[in-house]
C-alpha cells in the first residue's frame, strides 16, 4: 500500500477521533497510543475531556510509521532516525496538509470544521 495514495482517501477533514484514525492507518487505537509515546512527532490535541484529535498531518505521519514498520520492516528506532532525517521536502509536504488550494475554499473548509469541532466539544 503505497502511502501518498493513502494520503489522497483521507477524509477532507482537519481533525479526526482516535477511532477514525485507527480505522483509516488499519491498527488498533492502542497501536496510535504506543506510537505517540514513541515518535515525538505526533502529537494530537486534547480536548477538556482527555480525547485525542488527530490533525491530518499526524494521520499522514501515522500513515508513513505504519509503512516503515510493517512494509519497509524498519524498527521503532530506525523508523524515528528515518523520520528525522527525512528530506526536507518530505517533512514540509507533512506539515502543509492544506495543499494548494485556493484561499476562498481554505477559509470556507477551515469554517466547516471550526463548526465540526465545536459540535465534537460541545
Amino acid at each position: 500500500m503505497n502511502t501518498r495514495d493513502d494520503k489522497a482517501h483521507l477524509p477532507d477533514k482537519l481533525y479526526f477521533k482516535i477511532g477514525e484514525v485507527a480505522a483509516i492507518v488499519g491498527v488498533k487505537p492502542y497501536v496510535l497510543r504506543y506510537w505517540e509515546s514513541e515518535f515525538n512527532i505526533v502529537k494530537p490535541a486534547k480536548t477538556r475531556s482527555k480525547h485525542r484529535l488527530y490533525r491530518r498531518r499526524d494521520v499522514e505521519t501515522l500513515l508513513e510509521i505504519k509503512r516503515l514498520l510493517h512494509e519497509q520492516r524498519f524498527t521503532i528506532e530506525g523508523a524515528r532516525k528515518h523520520l528525522k532525517t527525512a528530506p526536507r521536502e518530505e517533512r514540509r509536504q507533512l506539515e502543509m496538509p492544506l495543499g494548494d488550494r485556493d484561499y476562498r475554499a481554505v477559509l470556507a473548509r477551515l469554517k466547516k470544521d471550526l463548526e465540526s469541532l465545536h459540535r465534537m466539544l460541545s
